[in-house]
Order: C-alpha cells, then sequence, then structure tokens
C-alpha cells in the first residue's frame, strides 16, 4: 500500500449513501467542494454510487456522458400505462426496474399476486431497439413476484398453459405454467450482453427466498406468501425442464421478486455485485490511474461492510493498485476493524458530537464536510 502524497493531485470520491441523512450525489457534491479548499490543485472525481434501485439512472447520468431515455410502458398492474425513463450512454442502456415496477408506484394497492414486470421488458425492448447491445439492468424496490415472467414476455417469451394457451403469468398464475417457448426472446437479445446488479443472495424459493422474506413488504399475508412460494418453486421446475440448470439455488435468483432467477434463464444474464457492475461501467480501474487518495464511506461501518457491497468492493481494488483508501461513515462498529484487512488505510467517524441519531441527523451534511476537511488537513501535514 503506497502511503498519502502530502500534495493530492488526484482524488476520486465513491461513497454510498447515509441512510437517512446523506444521498450519495450529496456527498460527491460536498467532495467537490470541499477538496480543493485544501488542495486547490487536485482533480476530483467524484460519482454517487448506485445500488439498482431507484435513482439509479440518475447516478450514472450524473457520473457519466449520457442521455434520459423515456418510453410509454406498462406499469406495475397489467394494463396500465406509465412514463418510465433508461439511461443510455453509447451502447450501453441502464435500467431500473423500479421504473416501470416500484413498489412505490402502487402506492396503498400492494399485491404482488397480480403485479407485473412486463414493462421492465418494454424498456429492455426499447433499448434494444435503439442500438443498444450492453443493458445494466438494477434489480431494487420492486414491487412483483413474477419471477421476471412479465419481462421475459414483453420481450418475446411465450408462456403456455395446459391447454396451450398463451398468457402472461404473474405471482398467482406462476404455477399455470405448462410450457415455455424462449425462441423470440432469444433472438431479439443475440449479441447483446445483460449484466444485473443484484446485492441480495436470497435463493428463488424457500424460507430465505422471493415470496418469504419479500413478499410481506409488497403486500402478501402470510397466505398469500405460501401461494407465491408455491409458484416458484413450479417455476423453478418449468426453468429447469426448459433451460436446464437449477436456477432456483444460484445466490440472487429471489431478488425482486424471482427476478434474478427471470433474467439467469430468460435473459441469460449475469448476476453481479451492484458496485463491481457500477465500477465496471464507469472505468474505475482506469480512472485510478495517477490517483493519489480515494474516499468512500457509508452511514455504518461494521462487520457487514467488510463482507460486501459498497465499501468491500473498492477495497479490493484500491488494494490491488496501492492506492490509499479512505473510509468517512456516520458511525464505526468494534467489528469494522476487519475491514482493514481488506485494503483500507484509515476510517473516521462524522459523529463529532456524540448526539442520539434524532439530533445528528440535521447536522449530516456540516458534519461530514467538517470530518473531510480534517482527513484533508491531516494529509497536508
Amino acid at each position: 500500500m503506497s502511503s498519502l502524497s502530502r500534495d493530492l493531485k488526484k482524488c476520486i470520491v465513491l461513497s454510498d449513501s447515509f441512510k437517512g441523512t446523506l444521498s450519495s450525489t450529496e456527498i460527491a457534491a460536498i467532495a467537490r467542494g470541499a477538496v480543493p479548499e485544501i488542495f486547490p490543485d487536485c482533480e476530483v472525481l467524484a460519482f454517487p454510487v448506485a445500488d439498482g434501485g431507484e435513482g439509479t439512472v440518475d447516478c450514472f447520468l450524473e457520473a457519466m456522458p449520457g442521455e434520459r431515455v423515456a418510453a410509454d410502458v406498462t406499469g406495475p398492474y397489467p394494463g396500465e400505462r406509465v412514463r418510465a425513463a433508461y439511461g443510455r450512454f453509447g451502447g450501453t442502456a441502464v435500467v431500473e426496474m423500479a421504473a416501470a415496477a416500484g413498489l412505490p408506484m402502487v402506492g396503498e394497492r400492494r399485491d404482488p399476486s397480480r403485479t407485473t414486470t412486463f414493462g421492465v421488458g418494454e424498456l429492455i425492448r426499447h433499448a434494444v431497439g435503439a442500438g443498444c447491445r450492453s443493458v445494466l439492468l438494477g434489480l431494487g424496490g420492486s414491487a412483483t413476484t413474477d419471477g421476471g415472467c412479465g419481462c421475459a414476455a414483453a420481450l418475446g417469451t411465450k408462456f403456455y398453459n395446459a391447454a396451450g394457451e398463451t398468457f402472461v403469468p404473474v405471482g398467482a398464475t406462476l404455477g399455470d405454467i405448462a410450457a415455455i417457448d424462449n425462441t423470440a426472446a432469444d433472438a431479439l437479445l443475440r449479441g447483446v450482453t445483460v449484466t444485473v446488479m443484484c446485492d441480495v443472495d436470497n435463493p428463488l424459493c424457500g424460507e430465505s427466498g422471493a415470496a418469504y422474506v419479500f413478499g410481506p413488504q409488497k403486500g402478501a399475508d402470510e397466505a398469500m406468501v405460501r401461494r407465491l412460494d408455491d409458484g416458484l418453486r413450479r417455476l423453478a421446475g418449468k426453468l429447469a425442464e426448459t433451460f436446464g440448470g437449477d436456477f432456483a439455488a444460484v445466490p440472487g435468483a429471489g431478488a425482486a421478486g424471482g427476478m434474478g432467477a427471470g433474467c439467469l434463464a430468460f435473459l441469460r444474464a449475469s448476476l453481479r455485485p451492484g458496485i463491481e457492475a457500477v465500477l465496471d461501467t464507469i472505468g474505475f480501474d482506469r480512472l485510478l490511474d495517477g490517483a493519489d487518495l480515494v474516499l468512500t464511506g457509508e452511514g455504518r461501518f461494521d462487520a457487514q461492510s467488510a463482507r460486501g457491497k459498497v465499501i468491500s468492493g473498492i477495497a479490493r481494488r484500491t488494494r490491488a493498485r496501492g492506492v490509499p483508501l479512505v473510509a468517512i461513515v456516520g458511525c464505526i462498529d468494534d467489528s469494522a476493524a476487519a475491514a482493514y484487512d481488506l485494503g483500507v488505510t484509515a476510517m473516521f467517524a462524522i459523529d463529532r458530537m456524540a448526539l442520539p441519531f434524532s439530533q445528528s441527523a440535521a447536522r449530516s451534511a456540516a458534519d461530514y464536510r467538517a470530518t473531510l476537511l480534517d482527513v484533508l488537513r491531516l494529509i497536508r501535514g
């Protein structure tokens, strides 16, 4: 690990949000203003972090040159149209499923047995039709438990019931799938790479699966959870029968109401941790050339931070390049020491007055800025 320079020439800022207090975008803005106060000649590259949920497209549009592309698509409920958008960056499209099938879109009408991901597939189809050959799909904040069948149907997948009739499955009708024909979807996506941002490792079915873990927050009671899980089990069997392989057991298969498994099968996608997809998309490894310091952070720094998510993903890459990594966080748990072994150089908490969260939350922006300035003064010496 290289030592911190007394004269920073290039600093990269890539911090997660401090939940409930500071967004990733706000942190990036604070850093852009604060670093030049101590190092006027320092090049500051500050990027908001996207996790695949609502706001992912906005984060990428702030991080890279691109355009917002709007389209009329199906909303969370079949037959209802909404205006949604994705980001286009040359030949790459960034799609967040929350734009067409997000939980906030249903309000009080929460019913994961009837909601659909069809509009998500329409956004992907629109992007592919516009010439995008790479799709980065964020799975976060969904209102659905249809195993991604709606998305697949919008891309051309045919689902047949026992009578040989085609239909678009939703959570309540997954068990009615008798056969699947993915020919048209395969043809549409030929030559298209689909990468899915997925930060959960839940399987498709069972007590750790999509229905049991995420169903209740989407409006499912105990009886509906059991019905949804049974439908997902039946879907798993049809996926294995049609495509081969056990998609249900893949970590992340249960993400977004089983959309993880659906993406693996219908879209031939790969599932990646959100931060890894972000770092690759913004060209982080290239940006590290000549960097003297990388700043990261999150609201609570603990053992989970060292096992996954933003900080550990960044640390793996900065350590390999010998670039110091400093974490500025909301608070530090005793278990956070494991992060040093991953490559974090130092960590600092912004809780300067040891106040209860109810009081400190309003001070977060000022406290973050003050802590960052202190870190920079220490580096300057």
